[in-house]
C-alpha cells in the first residue's frame, strides 16, 4: 500500500449551515494494512506521544510503527517517513513536482517490536541547531531505546538521501549521559520538544502512582544532553504529563497525580504487575489538575502565582541563599494546584495541553461535573493575566480515548475528539475573539480510531492542522471487519485553516 494513497472516500463530513466547517482534509495513509491478529493492542496514536508528527524546515516528519505484509505476523518495525509540505492552496507554487511532496518511508528493521503493549509507543524530537533527529521507543518501565541521526539531516533535508543509515544503532543512553545513569534504566513516555535551537527530552521512572518525572536538555552546538533533574517529583504520587510546552523562551507544564494504592509484591523488584496494559493503580486515583512554569529551561519553577517552588541548579555553583528550598516540586508544592478535582471523579491522565502566542495555558480533560454524574470533556483555561477557567465541551461515553488541543495562527482554540465507539472523530472550535466560550462542532469524520495527535509546528509553520490518527474503516462490504480489526496503519489529515 503507498503511503501517498488519498482516500477521502473512507470519511463522512457532516454539514450544517449554521456554523462555518473546515474545508475537506487532504488525507494520506501510512503503514500497511496488514492485520495483526495475536495483538490486543495497537501501538500508534496514543494522547501521550510528543510528538509522533512534527513539521522543521519546510519538511514533516512522522514516527511509527507497522509492518511489511503478512510475513512480519505481530512483528513490528520503527518506521520514520518525511515529505516536503506543498505550498497552501492560497499560496504561490513553488515546487510543482508532485513527487516531491510525497511522503518517503525508511524502515528500522534492524530492531523489531514484539511486546503487546500500547506504552510502548514511538515519539521523535529535532535539534534546529544541529538538524538530528531524535527517536525514543518501545517503553514500558523499560532500559531506555533510543537513536540519533546524523547532523543536518533536518537542516538540510534536500541534501540528505532518506536511508536507514542516517540513524545510529539502538542505544541505551543519551550523548553525552551514561547508561549507567539510573533514571534512564527505568523509562516510560519519553517526551521530545524545540527549546530555542536545542531540544528537551523528559521521561517518567518508576510506576503508576509511584514514580518522577524528569528533565534533560541537548544543546546543538556540542551535540550532548545535560541532566537537569527530576523536576516533577511524586510523593506516593506520580505526576502524569499532559504535555511540555515552549513558547517564547517559557516552559509550560500541566499534570495530574495519580496516588498510590499497596497492592500484592509491589515492593517486590522482580514483581511485573505494574508492566501490565492496566496496572493495579487504575485512572480512578488521579486528581488535581496542577501547573508550573520555567523561564530558565527547566532549571527554576514557579507556580502559577509566580513563586519560585524548586531550583534544580548545582548547589556548588550556586549557594543555598540563592536557590531555593526545594530541588524539585513535589505534591504539596504551594500555588501548583490549578483545579481541586478529588480521585474518583474521571480525570483522565496524559490528555492535552496547548499555550496560546499570548501565554494562556489550554488543557483538555474530564471529570465528573455534577452529583448526577455527567462525564465531560471540559476546556480548563487560564489567561495571560493568571486566572483559571474551566467549562464543558460536551457530555463523553464512560472510557473515551483521549482527545488533543490545537492553536491557530488567529488565536482560535480546535478540540480534536474521538469517538472510538462509532470510529469517529469531531473536532471543535472556540474563536480567540469570544474568549474560548463559543465551541462549535467544524467538521467531523468516520474511519478514524485511536487517540489524535497534532502538528503544532505546522500551525506555527503554514496553519495547517495535520492530525495523526489510526485509520480504522468503518465495517462494509469493502472493508469487513475482520479486515480492519487490527489494522496498525495511519492517517493524516491535513485541514487548511483561514489565515
Amino acid at each position: 500500500m503507498s503511503p501517498n494513497d488519498q482516500t477521502p472516500k473512507l470519511w463522512h463530513q457532516d454539514y450544517n449551515t449554521a456554523q462555518v466547517q473546515l474545508p475537506q482534509p487532504v488525507i494520506t495513509k501510512l503503514g500497511c494494512q496488514s492485520a495483526t491478529p495475536g495483538r490486543q493492542h495497537k501501538l500508534n496514536a496514543y494522547a501521550f506521544q510528543q510528538d509522533a508528527i512534527v513539521t522543521f524546515g519546510g519538511y514533516q516528519y512522522a514516527a511509527y510503527w507497522s509492518n511489511s505484509g503478512p510475513a512480519d505476523g505481530d512483528t513490528l518495525c520503527l518506521c520514520v517517513a518525511r515529505r516536503q509540505l506543498r505550498p497552501r492552496s492560497d499560496a504561490p507554487v513553488q515546487n510543482n513536482d508532485e513527487k516531491a511532496h510525497r511522503w518517503e518511508v525508511l524502515e528500522l528493521r534492524d530492531y523489531m517490536q514484539t511486546v503487546d503493549d500500547g506504552h510502548n509507543t514511538v515519539s521523535l524530537g529535532i535539534c534546529p541547531g544541529d538538524g538530528t533527529i531524535h527517536l525514543a521507543f518501545d517503553h514500558h518501565c523499560d532500559i531506555l531505546r533510543y537513536r540519533i541521526s546524523r547532523q543536518h539531516v533536518a537542516t538540510q533535508p534536500r541534501a540528505v538521501s532518506w536511508h536507514p543509515d542516517i540513524f545510529s544503532a539502538t542505544l541505551d543512553h543519551l550523548p553525552g549521559i551514561p547508561s549507567t545513569h539510573m533514571p534512564l534504566r527505568d523509562v516510560t513516555y519519553p517526551r521530545f520538544g524545540f527549546l530555542g535551537e536545542n531540544m528537551f527530552f523528559s521521561h517518567r521512572d518508576g510506576k503508576a502512582g509511584l514514580g518522577n518525572d524528569h528533565l534533560y536538555t541537548y544543546n546543538g552546538n556540542d551535540g550532548r544532553y545535560t541532566y537537569i533533574g527530576p523536576y516533577l517529583t511524586g510523593v506516593q504520587s506520580n505526576p502524569y504529563v499532559n504535555g511540555i510546552t515552549s513558547r517564547d523562551g517559557t516552559l509550560h507544564v500541566t499534570w495530574v497525580y495519580r496516588g498510590f494504592v499497596d497492592y500484592p509484591g509491589w515492593d517486590d523488584p522482580l514483581d511485573t504487575k505494574h508492566k501490565q496494559q492496566a496496572g493495579p493503580n487504575g485512572a480512578e486515583n488521579n486528581h488535581n489538575i496542577c501547573y508550573a512554569y520555567s523561564h530558565s529551561d527547566g532549571y527554576t519553577w514557579r507556580s502559577g502565582q509566580g513563586e519560585i517552588i524548586a531550583d534544580l541548579r548545582d548547589p556548588v555553583k550556586f549557594s543555598h541563599d540563592k536557590r531555593a528550598k526545594e530541588g524539585t516540586i513535589r505534591n504539596d508544592a504551594s500555588g501548583i494546584v490549578a483545579f481541586d478535582i478529588a480521585k474518583g471523579k474521571g480525570l483522565m491522565n496524559q490528555e492535552a495541553q496547548a499555550v496560546d502566542r499570548e501565554g494562556g495555558i489550554h488543557v483538555l480533560n474530564r471529570d465528573i461535573m455534577d452529583d448526577g454524574g455527567t462525564y465531560l470533556w471540559k476546556h480548563y483555561y487560564r489567561s495571560p493575566d493568571g486566572t483559571w477557567t474551566q467549562r464543558a465541551l460536551q457530555a463523553i461515553k464512560q472510557g473515551s480515548k483521549r482527545g488533543q488541543l490545537a492553536i491557530s495562527q488567529t488565536g482560535d482554540l480546535y478540540a480534536v475528539l474521538p469517538d472510538s465507539t462509532t470510529k469517529s472523530m469531531r473536532i471543535l472550535r472556540a474563536t480567540k475573539d469570544s474568549g474560548y466560550t463559543d465551541y462549535r462542532e467544524v467538521w467531523k469524520g468516520d474511519g478514524l480510531g485511536g487517540e489524535p495527535l497534532v502538528d503544532s509546528a505546522r500551525l506555527e509553520y503554514d496553519n495547517v492542522l495535520s492530525v495523526f490518527a489510526r485509520h480504522d474503516p468503518v465495517d462494509s462490504a469493502e472493508h469487513p471487519a475482520e479486515h480492519t480489526a487490527e489494522s496498525q496503519a495511519i492517517a493524516i489529515l491535513d485541514f487548511e485553516l483561514a489565515m
